[in-house]
């Protein structure tokens, strides 16, 4: 039990001072623009399409599966506003940063780990090039701008869904669909739903650089990095979500 607490503190601190380094390193210069727009493609555009698959899918879903229970309050019209509530407020933003926990803090934490088993990360250093700006803080900072941008994508296109399904069973064009999906939204549901996206992003791409960047020696470290990376990166998560509902309901 004390030798798993002690790896346990250990390990808490190691991510402490990893993320003070970051904090440390990001306003200091150079800074590696050609390498962060570099990231912001792999993040960014990379992810568009099986964003766009799962955004559609939840709206229409979503969509699909409420109509029959408002249909007997006879609550039909506002589908739509509850289908964007739904969407903006917690769906998309949760279901889009775990598909980015799967797909970019995986991909990170074995980019990251392949290059420290093969020494390219001490051929850098070797080569007077500092390896966690150039590798960790332009992947995080990418992770963290591009997930919001995601999050935004997957909600225009989980709402597109919202109107395909309400047209199944009627007939309402795509003005008045998004009409009554504005009438619905405030600035208060909307505001608190972005934000905590920048915190998904952030530990997203802290969690991959992290487990990449402190891999072991071996190609099985590879492996252990990038699925470590995926499961704390998802817990982490979840983690925020609470905190940000909690939050919300307390000030909002």
């Amino acid at each position: 039990m004390i030798p798993s607490l002690k790896n346990i503190f250990n390990e808490a601190g190691n991510v402490t001072l990893f993320t003070l380094r970051f904090f440390k390193e990001v306003f200091r210069p150079p800074f590696q623009i050609n390498e962060f727009i570099r990231q912001c493609y792999a993040i960014g555009y990379k992810s568009l399409p099986l964003v766009s698959i799962t955004g559609f899918i939840m709206g229409l879903v979503l969509t699909i599966q409420s109509r029959p229970t408002m249909a007997k309050f006879g609550a039909e019209s506002w589908i739509p506003g509850m289908v964007a509530l739904s969407l903006i407020k917690e769906i998309a933003p949760v279901i889009t940063a775990l598909i980015c926990a799967g797909k970019v803090s995986s991909g990170i934490g074995a980019e990251l780990g392949s290059m420290k088993v093969t020494e390219q990360i001490d051929a850098m250093e070797v080569s007077a090039i500092n390896p966690y700006k150039y590798l960790v803080v332009t992947r995080i900072l990418a992770a963290t701008l591009m997930i919001p941008i995601l999050v935004f994508y997957a909600d225009l296109v989980g709402i597109f869904g919202g109107f395909i399904g309400v047209n199944m069973h009627t007939d309402i064009n795509l003005v008045r669909y998004f009409d009554q999906v504005i009438e619905s939204l405030k600035f208060l549901d909307i505001f608190p739903a972005t934000i905590k996206t920048f915190f998904f992003g952030f530990f997203i791409g802290m969690i991959g650089c992290y487990k990449g960047f402190t891999a072991e020696r071996g190609t099985e470290s590879v492996g252990k990095a990038a699925n470590s990376a995926v499961v704390t990166a998802s817990l982490s998560i979840f983690i925020i979500d609470m905190l940000a509902v909690q939050i919300t309901d307390l000030f909002f």
